[in-house]
């Protein structure tokens, strides 16, 4: 399995002052789905920060999203282990596989892959 990108999540009842705070830094608005927004350096553009108010599907907000190249391999790794599934494997609407797991730090993380 091979990790494509790492996304830290920041919860913000205030994603217009964070997108405009971050943009003093070089960041630029890459994604917005209303609930979650995603900024990138357009010079580095896997150097990324999300942000969000709470998820659309899950019943949690994610501290850290993983993308990797077989969801379906992270997600039988996680479970053969014992960790505990936040989320259940599921398809997006919005284009992405992913789960939520929980790590050993009580952080939990989002890992995804596209379709």
């Amino acid at each position: 399995m091979v990790v494509r990108r790492v996304v830290p999540n920041v919860q913000t009842n205030d994603v217009r002052e964070s997108r405009e705070f971050y943009g003093l830094l070089g960041f630029e608005e890459v994604m917005n789905h209303g609930w979650i927004m995603t900024l990138a350096s357009p010079s580095a553009p896997h150097a990324q920060v999300s942000f969000m108010a709470e998820d659309k599907t899950a019943p949690v907000a994610p501290d850290l999203s993983i993308e990797v190249d077989d969801v379906d391999a992270a997600y039988a790794a996680v479970q053969e282990s014992g960790a505990e599934i936040v989320h259940p494997l599921q398809d997006e609407e919005w284009g992405v596989r992913r789960f939520f797991v929980r790590d050993p730090n009580g952080r939990v993380v989002n890992v995804l892959g596209h379709r």
